[in-house]
Protein backbone atom coordinates (compact mmCIF):
# COMPACT_ATOMS: atom_id res chain seq x y z
CA UNK A 1 0.00 0.00 0.00
CA UNK A 2 1.27 3.28 -0.98
CA UNK A 3 0.88 6.87 -0.15
CA UNK A 4 1.86 9.39 -2.33
CA UNK A 5 2.16 12.53 -0.60
CA UNK A 6 4.77 14.47 -3.15
CA UNK A 7 4.28 17.92 -3.68
CA UNK A 8 2.28 18.02 -0.07
CA UNK A 9 3.90 20.24 3.08
CA UNK A 10 4.04 19.60 6.65
CA UNK A 11 1.74 18.51 7.98
CA UNK A 12 0.03 16.68 5.08
CA UNK A 13 2.38 14.27 4.67
CA UNK A 14 2.20 12.57 8.02
CA UNK A 15 -1.84 13.29 8.16
CA UNK A 16 -2.45 10.95 4.79
CA UNK A 17 -0.12 8.84 6.89
CA UNK A 18 -2.07 8.60 10.01
CA UNK A 19 -5.53 8.28 8.45
CA UNK A 20 -4.32 5.36 6.11
CA UNK A 21 -3.02 3.56 9.20
CA UNK A 22 -5.87 4.04 11.08
CA UNK A 23 -8.24 1.73 9.37
CA UNK A 24 -5.57 -1.31 8.73
CA UNK A 25 -4.63 -4.32 10.90
CA UNK A 26 -1.69 -4.28 13.02
CA UNK A 27 1.49 -5.56 11.38
CA UNK A 28 0.43 -3.63 7.56
CA UNK A 29 3.23 -1.79 5.82
CA UNK A 30 2.30 1.42 4.32
CA UNK A 31 5.20 3.72 2.01
CA UNK A 32 4.94 7.15 1.92
CA UNK A 33 6.34 9.01 -0.79
CA UNK A 34 7.32 12.77 0.50
CA UNK A 35 8.96 15.66 -1.09
CA UNK A 36 8.23 17.61 2.23
CA UNK A 37 12.03 18.40 3.87
CA UNK A 38 10.64 18.21 7.53
CA UNK A 39 9.37 14.52 6.51
CA UNK A 40 12.49 13.45 8.00
CA UNK A 41 11.83 14.70 11.35
CA UNK A 42 7.72 14.12 11.57
CA UNK A 43 8.08 10.81 10.18
CA UNK A 44 9.98 9.17 12.68
CA UNK A 45 8.63 11.61 15.38
CA UNK A 46 4.94 10.40 14.50
CA UNK A 47 5.77 6.27 14.14
CA UNK A 48 7.65 7.45 17.66
CA UNK A 49 5.05 8.93 19.57
CA UNK A 50 1.89 7.04 17.72
CA UNK A 51 3.12 3.50 18.17
CA UNK A 52 4.19 2.41 14.85
CA UNK A 53 7.25 1.46 13.36
CA UNK A 54 9.82 3.08 11.31
CA UNK A 55 10.68 -0.07 9.17
CA UNK A 56 13.17 2.53 6.68
CA UNK A 57 13.39 5.10 4.56
CA UNK A 58 15.95 5.94 1.63
CA UNK A 59 15.81 9.06 -0.92
CA UNK A 60 14.36 7.42 -4.39
CA UNK A 61 15.11 10.59 -5.82
CA UNK A 62 17.15 14.00 -5.25
CA UNK A 63 14.32 15.79 -2.81
CA UNK A 64 12.12 12.80 -2.64
CA UNK A 65 12.06 10.20 0.06
CA UNK A 66 10.24 6.93 0.56
CA UNK A 67 9.68 6.11 3.77
CA UNK A 68 8.18 2.38 5.34
CA UNK A 69 5.96 1.93 8.29
CA UNK A 70 4.08 -0.56 10.13
CA UNK A 71 1.43 0.00 12.08
CA UNK A 72 1.58 -0.62 15.70
CA UNK A 73 -1.20 -2.06 18.10
CA UNK A 74 -2.91 0.80 18.67
CA UNK A 75 -3.64 4.32 16.87
CA UNK A 76 -3.68 7.57 18.82
CA UNK A 77 -6.59 9.47 18.07
CA UNK A 78 -6.10 13.10 18.28
CA UNK A 79 -8.57 14.87 20.46
CA UNK A 80 -10.23 17.85 18.71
Amino acid sequence: MQIDARGLLCPLPVLRLRKRLMALPRGTRVTLLATDPAAVIDVPHFCAESGHRLVGSREIAPGETEYVVERGPACAIAAD
